[in-house]
This record gives C-alpha cells, sequence and structure tokens, in this order.
C-alpha cells in the first residue's frame, strides 16, 4: 500500500473525522509518548492551535503540493488564521535561514515547555474552532483516525463544534447558507421562535429532530407508529395526533417520509397537513420524491394561501444524527429564509435552487450517481475476489487514490465485515434511482448508468435486502 514519506518538520495537511484538512506540522512526539501499535502514522502539531495528534498517514497530504486545492474548498475565518500562520511560521523559517551565518544560533536560552493539548477519542474538535458557551455531545463515529489517549484528561472536557452559518450568493443564482467555518459556533445558532412541527420521524428525521431539540427549538412530532414519539417528547418534544393537529398548532411543519405516495397521503389523506393548516402558516416538504409530486403539493398548500417550501437532504442516518446533513431547497424564498436556524441545526450547508422542483431534481441527481457509484463499488470487491485478489488490499489502494472517501472506506469496511445495518436504505436508494430513470425519460436524456444500477438493487431487494444499507448492493454480486 502506497505510503506518504514524510520526516520531522514537513508541513502537512491533516484530516480529522468529518472536519476539514487542517495545517499541521510533523513533530517528535514526548520521550514518554508511545507510537500507537499497529498503525503507521505521524504526531503533529496544528497551525493556530494547541492540539497534537497521532494522525494516520492516509489522512495526511504535504502542504505545499495540496495548498491552492484546501484553500479552494475551505473558507472559514480561522481557516485562513490557521494558514495565516503557516506562511507566518515559512517567513521566520526563511530569515532564521538568512540571519544564521551573521548572528549564529543562539546559545544559553531556555524556553518554557508548554504541556501538550493532545487530542483523544472522546475529543471533536481542534481548540482553535473551540467555544466554552458549547455543550458536550456524544462520541463522533465518523471520528476513526486513531488519536492518541491521555493519561489524565483535565477537568473541563474539550467542547464539541456546531455551527455558524451566512448567507452565500453565488454565481450560478442559487444561494447557500453555509457554515462560517467548515463548524461553527453553537452559541451563535438562534433558535427562531416560530413552532416548528415534525411529521415522519425515521433514519433521517429523527436526527433532524433530535438536533432541533438540542437547538433550542420549539417541535412538536408525530408519527405514523406513535411509539417512536416517546423518545423525542423525553426530550421535549410535544406530541401531535395526527398531521392536521401538528400544522394546526405550528407555523412550520417539516415532513419527512418515504416516498411520493406516502408524501401526497400525508397532505391530502385523511386528517392529513391541508385539513389542519391555516392561511400564511408553512409546509417544508424533506422527503425525496419525483418533481411531479413537488408540483402538485405546492399547488395544493399555496392555492389556500398557505407557503411551501421542498428541501430534500443528502446524507444519511449518521450525518442527520451529527446536524452534517446538506439541505437543498426550492420553493418560497421567505419560508428558506424563515427555516434559517432549522437548517443550521440539521445540517452543515444549504442551498436555494428556485422555484418548485428545482430541489426534487437535484436531489434525484445526486443520488442517482450515489447509487450506481456504490453499485460500482460492490462490482468491483466482488470482481476482485473472484479474480484472486485480496478485497482488503483493493480497498486499501482504493483509499490511497483520488475516490479515496470517508463514505468509500466506511461502506467497503461495513461490506468486509458483513455488516448491512441501515445508513440509508437499499430500497430508498433504488426507488431514487428508478425516479430519476424516470426524469430522465421524460427530459429526452440517456440514463445507461442508472438503468443498470437500478437493476443490480432491484435483484438486491429479490434477496430481501430492502431494508437494509445501500451497501447490501455487495449481495446481488454473490448470489
Amino acid at each position: 500500500m502506497a505510503t506518504v514519506h514524510l520526516r520531522i518538520g514537513d508541513l502537512v495537511w491533516g484530516k480529522l473525522g468529518r472536519y476539514p484538512p487542517w495545517p499541521g506540522k510533523v513533530v517528535s512526539p514526548p520521550k514518554d509518548l508511545k507510537k500507537p501499535r499497529g498503525k503507521k502514522c505521524h504526531f503533529v502539531k496544528f497551525f493556530g492551535t494547541e492540539d497534537h495528534a497521532w494522525i494516520k498517514v492516509e489522512q495526511l497530504k504535504p502542504y505545499h503540493a495540496h495548498k491552492e486545492e484546501m484553500i479552494k474548498i475551505n473558507k472559514g475565518k480561522r481557516f485562513q488564521q490557521a494558514v495565516d500562520a503557516v506562511e507566518d511560521f515559512l517567513k521566520k523559517a526563511k530569515g532564521k535561514e538568512q540571519n544564521s551565518d551573521s548572528k549564529g544560533e543562539s546559545k544559553g536560552k531556555k524556553t518554557q515547555n508548554k504541556p501538550l493539548k493532545i487530542l483523544d477519542e472522546d475529543d471533536e474538535d481542534l481548540s482553535a474552532l473551540k467555544d466554552p458557551s458549547d455543550k458536550p455531545v456524544k462520541d463522533d463515529p465518523h471520528f476513526h483516525h486513531f488519536l492518541l489517549s491521555q493519561s489524565e484528561k483535565p477537568a473541563s472536557s474539550m467542547e464539541p463544534i456546531s455551527k455558524r452559518l451566512k448567507i452565500v450568493e453565488e454565481d450560478s443564482g442559487s444561494t447557500s447558507i453555509q457554515a462560517a467555518d467548515s463548524t461553527a459556533i453553537n452559541g451563535s445558532i438562534t433558535p427562531t421562535d416560530k413552532r416548528i412541527g415534525f411529521l415522519g420521524l425515521g433514519l433521517m428525521g429523527s436526527g433532524v429532530v433530535s438536533n432541533l431539540l438540542k437547538m433550542g427549538h420549539v417541535v412538536t412530532v408525530w408519527n405514523r407508529t406513535a411509539e417512536k414519539c416517546d423518545l423525542f417528547i423525553q426530550e421535549g418534544a410535544r406530541l401531535g395526533r395526527t398531521p392536521a393537529e401538528v400544522t394546526s398548532m405550528c407555523d412550520i411543519t417539516f415532513s419527512c417520509v418515504s416516498d411520493p405516495k406516502a408524501a401526497r397521503d400525508l397532505v391530502l389523506g385523511p386528517s392529513g397537513v391541508l385539513q389542519g393548516i391555516r392561511p400564511g402558516k408553512c409546509y417544508v416538504e424533506m422527503s425525496t420524491v419525483d418533481p411531479e409530486t413537488i408540483t402538485e403539493l405546492s399547488q395544493v398548500i399555496t392555492s389556500r394561501g398557505r407557503r411551501f417550501l421542498e428541501a430534500p437532504v443528502a446524507g444519511s442516518q449518521q450525518l442527520s444524527n451529527d446536524g452534517m446533513l446538506v439541505i437543498v431547497a426550492a420553493g418560497d424564498r421567505s419560508v428558506y429564509e424563515d427555516c434559517s436556524s432549522c437548517f443550521q441545526a440539521m445540517g452543515k450547508t444549504s442551498f436555494f435552487l428556485g422555484e418548485a422542483g428545482n430541489a426534487a431534481r437535484m436531489m434525484l441527481i445526486l443520488n442517482m450517481v450515489q447509487g450506481s457509484f456504490m453499485a460500482t463499488i460492490a462490482e468491483g470487491l466482488t470482481l476482485a475476489q473472484a479474480t484472486g485478489q485480496s478485497q482488503q488490499t483493493f480497498l486499501d489502494i482504493l483509499c490511497q487514490g483520488q475516490m479515496a472517501s470517508t463514505f468509500v472506506d466506511q461502506k467497503c469496511q461495513n461490506i468486509l465485515q458483513g455488516n448491512f445495518k441501515p445508513d440509508y436504505y437499499l430500497k430508498h436508494i433504488q426507488k431514487d434511482l428508478r425516479l430519476a430513470i424516470s426524469m430522465g425519460d421524460m427530459a429526452n436524456h440517456p440514463t445507461p448508468m442508472a438503468a443498470a444500477a437500478n437493476e443490480v438493487y432491484k435483484r438486491a431487494k429479490a434477496l430481501d435486502q430492502s431494508d437494509n444499507d445501500i451497501s447490501a448492493v455487495y449481495r446481488a454480486y454473490i448470489h
């Protein structure tokens, strides 16, 4: 497996979990600090912070070679301050080289050694992004890098990262609400005083509601299976007996259900949204459905003096739990703005794409690409096995190349471990592929790759994999 060859003093980009790569320097660890067993890693000090960590070599990139790339994708103020700190370091180092011949090295001076602040498995952030007002959160499953465990922890543990967001107008005409840093400060999210309703507590909806409550929103919930509401009632949510009751009580009602039929039934069915929503109130459809369903629901809602927004989300159950979804919205711009604090609570970024139906189109395209990619990865793994190649080595090589990502690493590891616990249901990605293919047909645009992937997922469904994770498409190749 290819490795990054680094030495003490080299400048690097080090990646911690789901957070962006951060500039640092490879340094010597304290003498009493042992290197983690079985891990090829370097001890890194991060610029702009006092943090240190053991980082696996595959999560390190040379600083200069990747500088332009990293600066393009990370725009936060603290990130820029860290980059500036690197540049200051380089200038000082160059100055020392120029002056060394005339001045020589200073001797006899002792500097006071500061205690190292070392990130461990329980820490979620870089100290430069820390805010004392934040509340602790649970361990981050994405924080899979081998971080150093401290023998003694300070009385106050590292604080979590949350979100501070800003609105950015883009050349494309779309608008995005993005984290000012890739992560931001919890205390800067002021929850709206509007009453929030939420219909549907599935894999995605549950995480969304939990984060809305954590950020101080007043939330009323409903779910077809009422028992799923109990946990959120304990966390402070209110209970609505029907969708109609929730929408009558709330200013903004979100829904997140499985498919177009469920979305229509929720609005148009007995005791549905349409029977309870009052003039001026808002309805936000977060389900991934086809544009025609969105157009129908939008017309039904707005024709009665109500306001409508579609806001499907890109992500998974884990990203929903972490409040790191990407929200793609379209429809009533004023509703999008009214939902600002809610989108900040549930996601890392949101985009406004104009008229209703555009978000559905974009989300189907995104999920079409993801579903096709997952099927291709499964095909590669099984072909490796069929030709006598090591599947683990295939994954190791893949994760060192241009396609390296947390998604690839996690899905492949789950496949190799036989773990298909759903993070995103296989039946839902197959539904999205079907809808995307239909959308292509209507636009007279070919989608042969998606069509091929769809057939593989249909076979996986026939093998009773519907309620497993999308990575269970792997089983369609081995049965």
